[in-house]
C-alpha cells in the first residue's frame, strides 16, 4: 500500500476551500474539461433535454399540508431560485391551480444582492401564521434563518434570526423556539459546535430577548455528532424532547418533564416515534424485551431481530412497563422501509426484494384494513399525512419506466390520482429486469437492468451507493432515459449492501471493518454483467456520488480492469483525513476512526487517495465536486485528481463554484453537470 500520511501530503493546500491558489487550480482544471466536453451538438442536446425535464411546468408540484393550505416550493425557467407558494386542495386538484406566492427567492436574492438558495421552512403549529425560513448562500448546508409572517408576507422585524451556521431550530409556541447554533465558548471551555460541525448545545429562546440570554437546557460532548430539541404539538399530547446523537446511528432521547430530562430507554440505534399515547420502536439490532405479556402467548425475556416494529403504551413504558404488540417482523426477503400515522391508522411501507408492499393498520387494536387503489408494480411512498386532523394521505408512485403520479385519499379508503407527470421519453420498448449476482461471501446481490428491448448488449452504466442504510428503489429514469437509455445505453442499478433494501442488517454487516463487502458486491455485479454478455469491460462504466463517490474511487484503484470509464461525484476519497474535514467526523460510525491504528488498518486497505499507483492502467475518470459543498469537503476530489495527474494518469475534472452537496444551485447548473457526465460516458465507453 502506498500511504500518504497527512504530515507528508503535498496537496494539503488544496483543502483550503476558497484559497486563492486552490481556486486558481480549480479554474485551470475546469477549463480544459469544459472546453473538451461541451463543444458538440450531443452535449448541447443533452443539456437542453435535461433542463427541459427539470424546468417543465408539467412536473408534479409536490405539496405538504399545513392547516387549510397545501404548500409547495417550485423552480422553473422563469424562477430558477424558486417560489414558496400555497393553494387549497380544491384549487390544487385542478389542472391550473391558483398559487399564492409567499416568497420569491429570485426577487429576494436580487433585492439583497445575495446568492440565496432555498433550504427549508419550519412552520408554527397549529395556525401556521409564522415560519422559520432557512436560506443558504450558494447551496451550502450552513444556512441563515429568518422569521417570516405568512399572512402579512413580510419578514418579521426583530423576529427570530440566526446568522449563517449549521443551526437546528423548532417552534415551541409563538414566542418561543428551540435553538442550537454556534453560541461561542461554553463554560466547560469547549465551543458550542461538535467536532462534526453541528450544534452540541440546545437552548430555549424567548421572543424579544437576546440570543445570549437563551436558556441552556442541554449540552452534549464535543465528540458527539449533534444535539437538538423538538416540540410535539399534538393536541392533548404536547411534549418536548432533547436528542443527543452520540454517533451517526445512536441517539439518546429525553422528554423534558417539568424542567427535568427523563430518558426514553429504548435502544439508542433504534428508530422510534411517540404518537399520542403510543411508543413505536423499530429495532436496528437485536433487542431483548422483558415483558409478562405480549400480543402472542409468551412471557419473560423475548429477543427480537433487527427490523422488528413494536408498539408500547408510552406512559406505561416510562414507568417501567414493557407490555407490547409486534406490528412487523422481517424475513429474508422483506424489510420495513417506513411507517407513518394518520388520525386512525398506521401505514407500513415495506420492501420485498426491493419491491414496495403497503399495509394499513388500525390504531389501537392494530388490525389490518384494506388499502384499495394503489398501483401494482410501483415504488410507493407516503409523501404527507395530517394525523392530528384527518386520515388524509398523499401518496407517490413511480417505476423505472412509469412517470411519477400523486395519489390522494384517506387511509384505508380508495385513492385517486390527482396529479401525474408526463412521459419524458418513449418507454414502449423499454424493459426492466431484476437479476442477482453472487458476492465474494456468497450473498446474493440484486440489481436492476433497464434497457430498450432491441438493445441486447453495448455501453452499460452501473450506478451504486452502498452506505448509510439508503435504499436504491425503482424511480422514474427521466434524465438517464433521455440521455442514456433512449440513445442505446443500458442502465443498471446495483442494490449492494450498505443500503437498506433488506433492512438494517443489509447495512450493519458492512460497517467499519466489513466495508470491503460493499466493494465486493459492486464488483460482483460488474462481473455478472460481462459474464451474461450484456456488455464488456471496455463498454462498462460506473457512476456514484458522495459515499458512492468513495465507491467509485475504490473501483478505480482496486478494480480498474472491470471498467471502461468512471464518473465520481462529490466524493470522499482521502479516508486518512475525512474525519477532519467538515462533517466527516459524523461518519466515523460508518467507516471507523483513522486515528485509531486498529481501525486505520482496515480503512487504509481501501482509501483511494492512498492507493493511487503510477504503474496501474486506470480507465478514464471524470471527477466532479462543488466548492460550496460544506458536507463532503471538495479537497477530497481536488487532491485525488492532483495525485492522479502526478502519477501520469488521465483525468477530467469539474468543480462547480457553488451548489452545495447536491453539486448545483439551480436547474441550469444541474443540467450542465448531468450533460457533462453523459457526454464523458458517450465519448469513452460509447465510442468503443
Amino acid at each position: 500500500m502506498t500511504e500518504t500520511p497527512a504530515a507528508d501530503d503535498p496537496y494539503l493546500w488544496l483543502e483550503e476551500v476558497t484559497g486563492e491558489a486552490a481556486l486558481e487550480w480549480v479554474r485551470a482544471h475546469n477549463e480544459p474539461t469544459v472546453a473538451s466536453l461541451t463543444d458538440c451538438d450531443r452535449f448541447r442536446q443533452m443539456r437542453a433535454q435535461t433542463l427541459e425535464v427539470l424546468d417543465t411546468d408539467e412536473r408534479i408540484p409536490y405539496v405538504r399540508r399545513r392547516g387549510e393550505f397545501l404548500y409547495n416550493f417550485w423552480k422553473d425557467a422563469q424562477n430558477p431560485k424558486g417560489l414558496w407558494r400555497r393553494t387549497p386542495l380544491e384549487s390544487y386538484a385542478t389542472d391550473t391551480p391558483d398559487w399564492d406566492v409567499l416568497i420569491d427567492v429570485d426577487a429576494l436574492a436580487a433585492a439583497e444582492d445575495e446568492n440565496w438558495v432555498w433550504s427549508s421552512v419550519t412552520m408554527l403549529c397549529p395556525d401556521y401564521t409564522r415560519a422559520l425560513v432557512s436560506l443558504s448562500r450558494g447551496g451550502a448546508d450552513a444556512v441563515v434563518i429568518r422569521e417570516f409572517d405568512v399572512d402579512a408576507r413580510t419578514w418579521v422585524t426583530d423576529g427570530f434570526v440566526l446568522p449563517e451556521n449549521k443551526s437546528r431550530i423548532d417552534w415551541i409556541d409563538h414566542d418561543t423556539i428551540w435553538v442550537g447554533t454556534d453560541f461561542g465558548e461554553q463554560p466547560d471551555g469547549h465551543g458550542a459546535m461538535t467536532s462534526s460541525g453541528y450544534a452540541r448545545v440546545t437552548k430555549r429562546w424567548t421572543r424579544g430577548t437576546p440570543l445570549d440570554d437563551a436558556i441552556t437546557v442541554f449540552t452534549g460532548d464535543p465528540g458527539d455528532v449533534a444535539v437538538s430539541a423538538s416540540h410535539d404539538s399534538t393536541p392533548g399530547f404536547e411534549r418536548d424532547y432533547v436528542m443527543r446523537s452520540t454517533d451517526f446511528y445512536n441517539t439518546i432521547t429525553y422528554e423534558l418533564v417539568d424542567s427535568a430530562l427523563v430518558e426514553i430507554e429504548v435502544p439508542t440505534d433504534s428508530r422510534f416515534s411517540v404518537f399520542r399515547n403510543w411508543l413505536l420502536v423499530l429495532t436496528r439490532s437485536p433487542w431483548t424485551v422483558s415483558s409478562p405479556t405480549v400480543s402472542a402467548p409468551a412471557a419473560g425475556d423475548i429477543t427480537y431481530d433487527a427490523d422488528t416494529l413494536l408498539v408500547f403504551d408510552y406512559d406505561d413504558y416510562l414507568a417501567g412497563g414493557r407490555d407490547h404488540t409486534v406490528l412487523f417482523s422481517p424475513d429474508a426477503h422483506t424489510s420495513l422501509e417506513k411507517f407513518a400515522f394518520t388520525r386512525s391508522h398506521l401505514i407500513l411501507v415495506k420492501l420485498r426484494d426491493v419491491a414496495t408492499e403497503v399495509e394499513v393498520i388500525t390504531l389501537g387494536d392494530w388490525t389490518p384494513v384494506p388499502q384499495p387503489g394503489l398501483p401494482d408494480l410501483a415504488t410507493i411512498s407516503v409523501l404527507d399525512t395530517d394525523p392530528d386532523n384527518s386520515d388524509e394521505v398523499f401518496w407517490t408512485a413511480s417505476s423505472f419506466t412509469t412517470p411519477p403520479a400523486l395519489l390522494h385519499g384517506d387511509s384505508g379508503a380508495p385513492v385517486t390520482v390527482i396529479k401525474s407527470a408526463p412521459a419524458q421519453y418513449d418507454t414502449s420498448t423499454v424493459s426492466t429486469e431484476q437479476h442477482f449476482a453472487t458476492s465474494a461471501d456468497g450473498t446474493e446481490i440484486p440489481y436492476f437492468v433497464i434497457r430498450d428491448e432491441n438493445v441486447t448488449s453495448g455501453p452499460t452504466l452501473l450506478y451504486g451507493y452502498g452506505g448509510f442504510q439508503v435504499s436504491q428503489t425503482p424511480t422514474y429514469t427521466a434524465v438517464s432515459g433521455r440521455n442514456w437509455i433512449s440513445r442505446g445505453g443500458i442502465y443498471v442499478i446495483a442494490n449492494i449492501r450498505g443500503g437498506g433494501e433488506y433492512g438494517p442488517l443489509w447495512h450493519t454487516q458492512t460497517q467499519k471493518a466489513n466495508r470491503h463487502k460493499v466493494y465486493e458486491d459492486f464488483s460482483a455485479v460488474a462481473k455478472k454483467l460481462v459474464a451474461d454478455g450484456l456488455t464488456t469491460p471496455r463498454q462498462l462504466a460506473a457512476q456514484g456520488g458522495s459515499n458512492g463517490g468513495l465507491l467509485m474511487g475504490v473501483m478505480l484503484t482496486r478494480y480498474p480492469e472491470l471498467f471502461g470509464a468512471i464518473v465520481c461525484q462529490v466524493p470522499l476519497l482521502d479516508m486518512r483525513r475525512y474525519h477532519l474535514l467538515l462533517a466527516g467526523a459524523s461518519w466515523m460510525a460508518e467507516y471507523g476512526d483513522p486515528d485509531n491504528p486498529d481501525e486505520w488498518a482496515y480503512i487504509g486497505e481501501y482509501s483511494p487517495y492512498q492507493h493511487i499507483d503510477a504503474d496501474t492502467d486506470y480507465p478514464p475518470i471524470l471527477v466532479t465536486t462543488s466548492t460550496r459543498d460544506d458536507r463532503v469537503h471538495p479537497g477530497h476530489a481536488r487532491k485525488f485528481v492532483a495525485r492522479l495527474e502526478e502519477t501520469g494518469h488521465r483525468v477530467s475534472y469539474y468543480e462547480n463554484i457553488e451548489g452545495g452537496h447536491g453539486g448545483a444551485a439551480d436547474n441550469k447548473q444541474s443540467a450542465f453537470k448531468s450533460a457533462l457526465a453523459y457526454e464523458f460516458l458517450w465519448r469513452t465507453i460509447g465510442s468503443v
